[in-house]
């Protein structure tokens, strides 16, 4: 492994960033992780993770204008920097390293398995 490494709730957060691009504040994000991992965020833990990625030069983050909307407050967007960039490729290969890794037959039975879940 190489010595940068992410926590599972760091590469999410990343992702869900990198996903959201332009649009990546703490409401967006949260929402964006909910949908598609159908997991319940805390804000306090997203701002914790947000303010650490920040701290180790993986993301980067700017004061968006103030609007009526929010009550003239203003929010924070967040952007993966190029280092961050390069983690979650790190990251990627990482995974795929150890997914290629397994032995065929666990795969094959892994998916007969999931093919009869539920069928009962």
């Amino acid at each position: 492994m190489g010595k940068h490494q992410l926590g599972e709730f760091e590469e999410v957060v990343m992702l869900t960033v990198a996903i959201l691009t332009d649009d990546a504040y703490g409401f967006a994000i949260i929402e964006e992780m909910e949908k598609r991992l159908n997991r319940k965020v805390s804000i306090g833990a997203l701002q914790t993770v947000l303010r650490r990625l920040e701290k180790k030069g993986y993301l980067t983050s700017e004061m968006g204008e103030a609007t009526a909307v929010r009550g003239g407050k203003r929010k924070r967007f967040f952007h993966l920097t190029s280092t961050g960039k390069n983690i979650l490729q790190e990251t990627k290969e990482q995974r795929m390293g150890l997914w290629n890794a397994v032995p065929e037959f666990v795969v094959k039975f892994t998916k007969l398995n999931l093919k009869g879940f539920g069928n009962h």
